[in-house]
């Protein structure tokens, strides 16, 4: 007589397990798991202590090394420290470690998240841009080309060396009619120039100019300047106290200027966040900050990890902000559509 056998599968451990059974599972495994809160306590800490960092990175004092201003160069990447210790939670199944994120993660996004968004509006009557050309820049005549080719009816250039100022001025002639260099900077124009003088930014030699331009618009009074260099340094720290003094007396001349619409282009070798450039941004708005997408950083070319370079205004309305294609120099170029 032949007889039939069954295997018995129980629950079906035989066969291949479901995925919501296998979530279900694990999800168990975790609800009975008694150190999922004591785990990750380290992780936890770190967390709390980026939060710190950025809640109060106004607090870290300039008197060593300039470390305020040098966490506030680069404070947006601060936020890379939340998925290494998001990932570190995971690995630890830690949730006191998942929780404590929670608080870098509001945080950052509370101070940076707007800059993720896309703020450029249509319109605008006016396009300007800025560069620092790189004094060294093995093409300056294609650099100058390409700027021209960007639309701008304002073009400022820093870091102009005598002996390729010639170069740029040829490559420049048939786009702007209106052009004048002082010392190491220069501003191009569509629209006729007056008032042009150097600004004197304590530096023993001139890195800054103001010019009067024209517009169909009106008066519009624009400054360029490329601000002192800084150094991180080992036994020094983060060097800046002549970019520092450079930035107040910039600020203060801006702060005179008798035209009430004003806009500044330039290097200032510090982004909107570092507090030694108050004299500066606290009356001026940067055209990014206000109306561009991401946060445009332009320092260094191969890599941008910071905006240095500005473009500010203030009587001005910002449009939109946005980084130009790379050139011969170590910076990005930058543009802004305004509305005067």
């Amino acid at each position: 007589m032949a007889q039939a056998y069954m295997t018995d599968t129980g629950n079906g451990s035989s066969g291949h397990e479901r995925p919501g059974s296998r979530f279900r599972r694990r999800l168990g495994s975790l609800r009975h798991d008694r150190g999922i809160w004591r785990r990750g306590i380290i992780l936890a800490l770190c967390a709390v202590l980026l939060t710190l960092l950025m809640v109060f990175h106004a607090e870290i004092p300039n008197k060593v090394g300039n470390l305020g201003s040098l966490t506030e160069t680069f404070l947006p990447w601060l936020g890379v420290g939340i998925p290494l210790l998001l990932a570190g939670a995971l690995l630890r199944r830690s949730a006191t470690a998942l929780v404590a994120l929670l608080l870098p993660a509001m945080v950052w996004l509370n101070l940076f998240g707007g800059l993720l968004t896309d703020k450029t509006s249509p319109g605008g009557n006016l396009t300007v841009a800025s560069h620092n050309v790189n004094a060294d820049n093995p093409d300056p005549e294609g650099t100058a080309r390409k700027l021209a080719d960007s639309g701008a009816d304002v073009v400022a250039l820093q870091e102009l060396k005598a002996s390729e100022v010639p170069a740029y001025e040829r490559a420049l002639s048939d786009t702007y009619k209106y052009h004048s260099v002082q010392g190491t900077v220069g501003l191009w124009s569509k629209y006729p120039m007056s008032d042009t003088q150097p600004v004197d930014i304590k530096m023993g030699w001139t890195r800054a100019m103001r010019s009067t331009v024209t517009t169909p618009e009106g008066q519009v009074a624009f400054y360029t300047a490329h601000l002192p260099s800084v150094r991180v340094k080992v036994n020094a720290g983060f060097t800046a106290g002549q970019r520092d003094e450079s930035a107040d007396a910039l600020g203060e001349a801006i702060a005179r200027e008798p035209v009430g619409k004003v806009a500044l282009l330039g290097d200032l070798n510090g982004t909107m966040n570092d507090r030694a450039l108050n004299a500066v941004t606290s009356q001026m708005r940067s055209t990014q900050g206000a109306a561009g997408d991401g946060f445009g950083f332009s320092w260094p070319a191969s890599f941008p990890m910071a905006r240095i370079d500005q473009i500010m205004v203030k009587g001005i309305k910002p449009m939109s902000s946005w980084a130009l294609p790379e050139t011969g120099s170590d910076h990005l170029p930058i543009a802004a559509r305004v509305e005067i």
